[in-house]
């Protein structure tokens, strides 16, 4: 997905944590947070084989390498804002870990 709709799945995804779920499913916040992870993972993958299939193509002589410099930076981008998401998160852990009880 393009970077531009990969920050605008996530913002809507963030949207989404506190909405009431249905009868027996997991906590409104737990499930969110989860969907959110998985389709961030889903979304950098997806990148990075869209990369992949154009570095392909261009090899075969079958696209233009504008469209495969597009896809690599996109696929760096999506990599990137994963990474600082994980970065915070360890951040936030261990912050959370160093609190006095």
């Amino acid at each position: 997905m393009p970077t531009n709709a990969f920050a605008a799945g996530a913002y809507a995804a963030i949207q989404n944590m506190g909405r009431p779920q249905a009868a027996g499913t997991a906590a409104p916040g737990e499930a969110g947070f989860t969907q959110l992870l998985s389709s961030a993972l889903d979304g950098v993958a997806e990148a990075g084989k869209r990369a992949d299939g154009q570095a392909l193509a261009v090899a075969a002589g079958k696209a233009n390498v504008v469209d495969v410099v597009t896809a690599v930076a996109e696929s760096e981008t999506a990599l990137q804002t994963l990474v600082a998401v994980r970065d915070r998160v360890i951040s936030a852990y261990e912050d959370i870990m160093r609190m006095q009880i």
